[in-house]
């Protein structure tokens, strides 16, 4: 009896800290509230959301920072779940149950409202990073033969359910085609009998398809100087809008994707302190394979040269030197050529334009690396630091001349592979700088011993 009475007690305390911990959150910044939750375990973050106000609830699952907002949903009370879900925007329902498996969607999607139910519907049946995938079904439209005053009184009266009111859309009566967006502004400081039509420019509003990639839609606002813009079908029909709030969770996402797959490993899809260990050994332990495996071409290649090794070993010391430098032009021109063709700088016609530029310069920066690369040799030797044998001259033109050739290779290479990957389908981003460097590396080796052949042949080999 007396335990029953402590758990009771204890429960009764947790409650009690979860509800003065709700109110103190409802009282901040969705935001701010957001980062704290973050910092809780799954079963506390649950249990301060189902003790705080609905509206303030709802505002903070709105928030695409809020980590694990599939599981608190899941792990709620199914009647609070179903309230949150059907105030959450559409296109933030879509976006956490694109994260359940098809159990938990089915039997989520069993008790939400119609409305909900036919966004999810439209929603998901868009494929992912397109417009389609972005949008929100909750926007403001009216007929092109309302006035100003019947406008602003039925945004008064929809507002609460619209996720932005940036723009009214202005829509044909008959074939429901979309004219005009009419900003928010223009429509206040207009009189009220006027025209809906009348109000703001005469000019056919940016739109996009559903599948537009979400790419092409941040070049847009970009361009534009945009804060939504409407997604039409074919037959101009308005079907939802993407904010540029959307739009940017987007991009930083992909940014992220592609800064990990750059820097050799799979996209993570949680924040580090998030993932498992063994998750984050499948994420990388697969690149890293198959850069080991790619790295042994580097040993096939000197076990090749290894009579050469045998007879100059002091070629040797300057191995990690030329390699490093191939590997580094590689990764440079690679960084430069991924970021011109994501921001379409450039495009794949380009590619020989890119190459004519890119050899002069390797050239130029190869000629600099080999000229500190033989004053390094020309001042250890002559300053008694190291004594390169007696054809130190003929070592030090060798290193000059593969530092050229190499370099130049590897600004080759790396500028050109984006262009490949992206001819084939690929992610340009998938020409990661350790694959760059892999691959330079085994050439580096072959162009390095090729010349120390023709210089050394005769004294050294």
């Amino acid at each position: 009896m007396n335990d029953l009475r402590l758990n009771q007690d204890a429960a009764n305390a947790d409650l009690a800290t979860a509800s003065n911990v709700a109110e103190q959150l409802a009282s901040m910044q969705a935001a701010d509230a957001v980062e704290l939750l973050n910092e809780l375990d799954i079963e506390d973050a649950v249990g301060i959301l189902a003790e705080m106000p609905r509206d303030h609830a709802v505002l903070i699952l709105d928030q695409p920072e809020l980590h694990s907002s599939a599981e608190i949903i899941t792990a709620l009370p199914p009647v609070i779940a179903r309230e949150l879900l059907d105030a959450m925007s559409a296109d933030r329902v879509t976006d956490i149950f694109q994260q359940f498996d098809d159990e938990t969607r089915i039997r989520l999607a069993a008790s939400l409202g119609q409305e909900t139910k036919a966004a999810l519907r439209k929603l998901l049946h868009y494929p992912p990073h397109t417009a389609g995938s972005l949008m929100t079904t909750e926007f403001v439209s009216v007929p092109a033969n309302w006035s100003v005053a019947a406008t602003l009184q039925h945004i008064r009266e929809v507002e609460r359910s619209r996720e932005t009111i940036y723009a009214i859309y202005v829509t044909d009566p008959k074939t429901k085609g979309l004219r005009r967006a009419v900003a928010l502004r223009r429509l206040i400081t207009s009189e009220p009998n006027d025209s809906i039509m009348s109000v703001g420019r005469d000019v056919a509003p940016v739109t996009v398809g559903p599948l537009t990639d979400q790419e092409d839609v941040a070049r847009l606002f970009r361009k534009h100087d945009l804060l939504a813009v409407p997604v039409v079908n074919d037959d101009n029909h308005i079907i939802g809008i993407v904010t540029v709030d959307d739009v940017i969770d987007a991009m930083t996402q992909e940014m992220t994707e592609d800064t990990l797959k750059f820097g050799g490993m799979e996209a993570l899809n949680k924040p580090y302190m998030q993932i498992g260990f063994v998750q984050m050994l499948r994420k990388r332990a697969g690149w890293l394979g198959v850069l080991f495996l790619s790295e042994m071409l580097t040993a096939s290649a000197m076990q090749y040269f290894e009579g050469e090794l045998e007879k100059a070993v002091v070629l040797t010391l300057f191995i990690p030197l030329i390699m490093s430098s191939g590997g580094n032009s590689g990764s440079q021109a690679t960084s430069l050529l991924i970021r011109a063709l994501a921001l379409q700088e450039l495009r794949l016609k380009d590619w020989w334009r890119v190459a004519l530029r890119e050899l002069p310069t390797g050239l130029a920066l190869g000629s600099f690396l080999g000229l500190i690369g033989v004053i390094r040799i020309t001042t250890w030797q002559m300053a008694g630091l190291y004594n390169y044998g007696p054809h130190w001259m003929l070592i030090a033109a060798t290193v000059g001349a593969a530092l050229i050739g190499i370099v130049t290779f590897g600004s080759l290479v790396g500028s050109m592979l984006p262009f490949i990957l992206q001819k084939i389908g690929f992610d340009p981003a998938s020409a990661s700088a350790p694959f760059v460097a892999t691959l330079v590396d085994v050439t580096g080796l072959v162009i390095y011993f090729s010349i120390a052949l023709v210089f050394l042949s005769g004294t050294l080999l």
